[in-house]
């Protein structure tokens, strides 16, 4: 389905929870206060339904996330189920690497068709500073696993001036090392993030060109996001840029996202959404008229996007709540 402005809507990023095993302080420093009771939250099958109504919209990718979407039970099951969807393309995640191995093998069974891994260190001390826990080594273990596995492996990188800035070329070294995607994803000011100082992709694009002056456009699809992509020579993975605050990619985003608790979200930047949850536990309705409303309440987010966000505006953010809550 295409929205207003005659963008091609076909990728929906799913929460499935708002809980989360690591404290980054640009998400939930102080862990997650007042997390939601299960009843809140969709359901497994509700979120099928969801994705379900979501393929009869031409929504056809989905990309499960959280907090963390691992540390919630059931969450491997539920994917497996979501990926045999009649009518599902791809399915993906993004986690924090914590239980990444465990799950390997299970994704391998599915055709999992791309992990994405948060990760901002690769100094322990720094790590824990960051995230709140020693776990950097099961993070890299669990990443190296993946990149066994043949799964597509892409890593994603927030930069902070003070905080991981030095480490630009020891994280690239990563991709030059196995052949897996690195993404620098700019700060946006959502939740905590609005106190954090972050770095440009246009500053850190230009230091990179200085230094590998052979680098180029990487046209090639990498998945269904904004990252613009960079082959360096004798780099086995590229090197990606998602700006959301220096390259408005805006004219081409392709996702709405649905939020733990049923909330479609047009815009990331914006805090109006349209429940569905509702009309999913209403008893009045028969299966035919869930399934009818639904469909109406997709297309209705489809068509609500603006259509662009207003990040470098932020007396126009309406969104408040933390980027756990919302999925990313």
């Amino acid at each position: 389905m295409q929205d207003k402005f005659q963008r091609k809507i076909n990728y929906m990023r799913m929460s499935i929870t708002d809980r989360c095993n690591l404290h980054c302080q640009y998400c939930m420093p102080n862990g997650l206060e007042n997390p939601l009771p299960m009843d809140r939250l969709l359901t497994y099958e509700e979120l099928l339904q969801v994705a379900k109504a979501a393929v009869a919209c031409g929504i056809t990718r989905f990309k499960v996330t959280g907090g963390e979407p691992l540390v919630r039970k059931g969450a491997v099951d539920f994917m497996a189920s979501l990926k045999a969807l009649p009518g599902v393309e791809q399915v993906t995640i993004t986690t924090n690497g914590l239980l990444l191995s465990e799950a390997l093998p299970r994704f391998q069974e599915m055709g999992l068709d791309g992990i994405n891994v948060s990760l901002d260190t690769l100094i322990p001390e720094r790590f824990y500073e960051i995230t709140g826990f020693d776990a950097l080594d099961k993070v890299l273990q669990g990443i190296k696993e993946a990149v066994v596995s043949g799964i597509p492996v892409k890593l994603n990188t927030v930069l902070q001036k003070g905080v991981n800035e030095d480490e630009i070329f020891a994280l690239l070294a990563l991709c030059k090392k196995y052949p897996l995607d690195l993404r620098f994803i700019e700060m946006m000011p959502i939740g905590y993030g609005k106190e954090q100082d972050g770095i440009g992709n246009d500053f850190l694009l230009e230091k990179l060109k200085r230094i590998y002056p052979e680098m180029t456009k990487d046209i090639s699809t990498h998945g269904n996001g904004p990252a613009k992509y960079y082959k360096i020579p004798g780099f086995q993975g590229s090197v990606g840029f998602i700006s959301a605050m220096h390259g408005k990619f805006c004219a081409h985003c392709n996702r709405v996202r649905l939020t733990s608790t049923g909330k479609i979200k047009p815009c990331l930047c914006f805090g109006n959404s349209i429940d569905v949850r509702e009309c999913l536990r209403n008893p009045a309705f028969s299966e035919e008229q869930r399934d009818e409303i639904l469909l109406e309440k997709i297309q209705e987010s489809i068509w609500a996007k603006p259509e662009s966000h207003c990040f470098e505006k932020l007396s126009e953010v309406t969104e408040k709540r933390e980027m756990g809550r919302i999925g990313g």
